[in-house]
């Protein structure tokens, strides 16, 4: 089921298996100055959040054994990226971490961070006292941004987003998201969800790419551009095949910033896992991203949201 100026605010794939406040502010960089409220077009900012990938953690690998996993999970996010170990602080009594944590070495508990976040993130976001399915969601986002009860209005089967997937880029996912019988018929919910859960697995992997030696989180920058795409073609499906629906989402202050936020995110960490393309994903990541730029898309991600996105550089920021 994750600045200058001021914001006002798997394997092939993991599948996505569920049952039927306004963003905080963040404690941000000097150079991101958060705000509540909601997001102006008029205003520039960036989206961006504490990491530190160079940070020591050699101790912890030279202690790390199958006992201590959980300690040693938050002592290396909290040195390395903050918002790993608030999360894991948060989900630490969460019965299912063993399911998706590698406890044989440390290598492959690096590695395993990608799918173990990931799920941690929908089991935080999904939790029945933060969720309504199909009626309200929540969002872990970062350390201390997180969307709570926002509207969705229900919708439509994300499987409608499949005529306007004209490559294969994202084979893999749309097999199992977008085709599949019971995870095509999901709505917003389940496509915000797993944008979500996509993005935060991430930055999971990137601060510890150095310790990552196999193939298990080779396609998290994959995972986050298509799920953006999934939402992206979503409010373009919306506003031309479902115009009630769309008025009634684009009437929701709380979904438009969500909407900006997250794709300011995943342009964030896009960029920042981009040297380690091969390791954290495939050039399909890339082009898809050229995709979600298009000119459709961005087109109706400024509608929705009544900002202007970067094209540049700095493409986690608006203009």
């Amino acid at each position: 089921m994750k600045r200058t100026g001021r914001l006002t605010l798997f394997t092939a794939a993991v599948a996505l298996t569920l049952v039927p406040g306004h963003l905080a502010a963040a404690a941000s960089p000097a150079s991101s100055v958060p705000a509540a409220g909601a997001p102006s077009a008029a205003e520039p900012f960036c989206y961006g959040e504490p990491s530190t990938p160079g940070a020591d953690i050699s101790d912890l690998k030279s202690r790390f054994t199958a006992s201590n996993w959980m300690p040693t999970l938050q002592e290396m996010y909290r040195r390395r990226w903050p918002s790993g170990e608030k999360l894991a602080i948060a989900q630490a009594n969460d019965q299912y971490w063993k399911q998706f944590v590698n406890t044989r070495s440390f290598e492959g508990f690096a590695e395993s961070m990608m799918v173990a976040i990931h799920e941690e993130t929908h089991m935080w976001d999904l939790d029945p006292s933060r969720t309504r399915w199909d009626v309200h969601i929540a969002a872990w986002i970062n350390a201390s941004q997180q969307a709570a009860a926002v509207p969705l209005h229900g919708g439509f089967a994300r499987r409608e987003i499949l005529p306007l997937i004209t490559d294969k880029y994202s084979d893999s996912m749309d097999g199992i998201y977008l085709r599949d019988s019971q995870q095509g018929s999901y709505k917003l919910q389940g496509v915000l969800a797993e944008q979500n859960a996509g993005l935060t697995g991430l930055p999971a992997v990137t601060v510890v790419q150095e310790y990552i030696k196999g193939v298990g989180a080779s396609n998290a920058r994959d995972i986050a551009a298509t799920n953006l795409r999934y939402l992206l073609l979503y409010l373009r499906v919306a506003k031309d095949k479902h115009p009630d629906y769309w008025a009634k989402i684009k009437n929701e202050p709380k979904l438009r910033e969500l909407v900006l936020i997250q794709f300011l995110r995943t342009a964030y960490w896009l960029d920042k896992s981009a040297p380690f393309t091969g390791k954290l994903g495939s050039p399909d990541a890339d082009r898809i991203t050229e995709t979600n730029y298009a000119p459709a898309n961005l087109a109706i991600l400024e509608e929705f949201t009544g900002a202007k996105v970067r094209r540049d550089t700095d493409k986690h920021c608006t203009t």
